[in-house]
């Protein structure tokens, strides 16, 4: 990776359990092995002699990355829809980004919405896409340039449910494009991951183990995220809030 690395990089990921990695028994999810991965990159190129963004202790001064170049918030909360991350999101990001620093939002809901109590889904279909496009509003007006990850699935949901998130993923990512907003599409792919139901279905029936959350961050790689965090044409004005 090249270009200007060494910017102050804030990074929230906001969602529902899978954001959070609940079933991981190593407490690391997909967000803490994608940025894990992210942050082995970086370091190699600053070995390499390219400014980096760093994430570990033990960099030098004058050379390699900076631990203080990074800070990553995991902002997922369990059962969460999208209704519940729009009624929360700024007030969230808000005291975590940084004036001049390089201000990210990753989004992941859904899962959740398609749940059915009382007959209906949790949040309708409708509603989820428009919540979502708030979102996207929101952070563009506040700074945050976004990448939205689409709804994991629930192993045990079904084929009903499975065709819900899957519809409902092909409705975010056209959100995302009208808007020019990155989006991985992995809802199908972990739909039809062995690893990822089977470790599911041992589970609670939604959640996977190491190995599974391990599939999700691959997908989330192999999707942009690396070039994503590198593009400095994504960046915004900076956001009020403190370090």
């Amino acid at each position: 990776m090249t270009g200007d690395m060494t910017r102050n990089l804030r990074i929230c990921f906001i969602g529902d359990s899978f954001t959070q990695g609940v079933g991981d028994p190593e407490f690391r999810g997909w967000v803490g092995r994608v940025m894990a991965a992210t942050w082995a990159d970086l370091a190699g190129s600053a070995a390499g002699g390219v400014g980096a963004v760093g994430g570990g202790a033990g960099a030098e001064e004058g050379g390699g990355a900076r631990s203080a170049d990074v800070t990553v918030f995991n902002l997922g909360v369990r059962r969460n829809t999208s209704a519940d991350v729009l009624a929360r999101c700024w007030t969230e990001t808000g005291v975590r980004a940084l004036p001049g620093a390089d201000n990210r939002l990753v989004l992941s809901v859904g899962a959740n919405d398609t749940t059915i109590e009382d007959g209906r889904p949790r949040v309708e279909p409708e509603q989820c896409l428009a919540n979502v496009a708030d979102l996207l509003d929101g952070a563009r007006e506040r700074g945050f340039a976004a990448l939205v990850v689409g709804p994991p699935p629930v192993a045990d949901g079904g084929e009903e449910r499975l065709a819900r998130q899957l519809e409902l993923s092909e409705g975010i990512a056209a959100l995302c494009g009208a808007r020019g907003v990155s989006f991985v599409d992995v809802t199908r792919a972990l739909a039809e991951d062995p690893l990822w139901v089977a470790e599911a279905l041992a589970g609670d029936g939604a959640h996977p183990g190491a190995g599974g959350y391990g599939r999700l961050a691959e997908l989330v790689l192999r999707g942009g995220f690396r070039e994503w965090l590198a593009d400095g044409r994504v960046r915004h004005a900076a956001v009020a809030g403190r370090a």
